[in-house]
C-alpha cells in the first residue's frame, strides 16, 4: 500500500508527499528528519492522505496535487473530491481518502 498525503507547515503553507509508510514518514517530517522543505518550514501537523494500490498511482496523485493552487489543496483537506480538480488527470477511484 502506498499513501499521498499533505502535512500542514507553520508557516500555513502545504506539503505534499507520498509514501509507503506513512506513520513513519509523518513522524520524519514532525521531528524535522524528513524533506528538505518541511525541515526549512516546520512541519506541524498530517491533514490528509490517501492510500492507492502501488507507487505509480500515488506518485500520479502527489505529481497533480502539487500543480493545483493553494485554495483548490485547502479545498481537498477540507473534503473536496479529488475528481473536483482532477478529472480528466487521475482516475479518483482508485484512491481512498484515509483521514
Amino acid at each position: 500500500m502506498y499513501y499521498t498525503y499533505m502535512v500542514r507547515c507553520e508557516d500555513n503553507s502545504i506539503y505534499t508527499g507520498m509514501t509507503n509508510n506513512l506513520e513513519k514518514r509523518i513522524e520524519e517530517h514532525l521531528s524535522k528528519k524528513g524533506a528538505k522543505y518541511t525541515k526549512s518550514h516546520n512541519a506541524i501537523k498530517l491533514e490528509t492522505a490517501w492510500k492507492s494500490k502501488n507507487k505509480s498511482l500515488a506518485c500520479k496523485l502527489e505529481y497533480q496535487i502539487k500543480n493545483l493552487a493553494k485554495q483548490q489543496k485547502e479545498n481537498l483537506i477540507n473534503g473536496e473530491k479529488l475528481s473536483t480538480y482532477l478529472k480528466g488527470k487521475i482516475d479518483g477511484r482508485r484512491y481512498k481518502r484515509i483521514n
